[in-house]
């Protein structure tokens, strides 16, 4: 029963993911492939390359993702704290990035 619910949320996160990763115009695809997700993340949220090694350190990737997130956030037009949902709650605020009403801009 275990195993069908982490599933479910794994679907849910790379549904959501896939839909947040068209809006800012990258392949939806994208949020399927472990490892290049996190590249299309870190490039959403406008980091650069090197991020991709710090997220290998253990306890460093924690703070990076959320930093990450925050970037990711940002980006969208949420409030920092939005950062803190996709942290913890990723199950809820990917699918909410991707088909809300939120708004990719790369300037932001």
């Amino acid at each position: 029963m275990e195993a069908l619910l982490y599933l479910a949320i794994v679907i849910i996160v790379c549904v959501g993911m896939w839909k947040m990763f068209e809006k800012a115009g990258e392949p939806g695809w994208a949020a399927l492939i472990p490892i290049y997700n996190v590249w299309v993340l870190t490039r959403i949220g406008g980091k650069p390359w090197w991020w991709m090694l710090l997220y290998l350190v253990p306890l460093l990737n924690a703070v990076m993702f959320f930093l990450l997130y925050m970037a990711i956030a940002r980006r969208f037009g949420e409030p920092v704290i939005y950062a803190v949902g996709l942290f913890f709650l990723p199950f809820i605020f990917f699918p909410l990035l991707g088909f809300g009403r939120a708004r990719y801009s790369a300037t932001a």
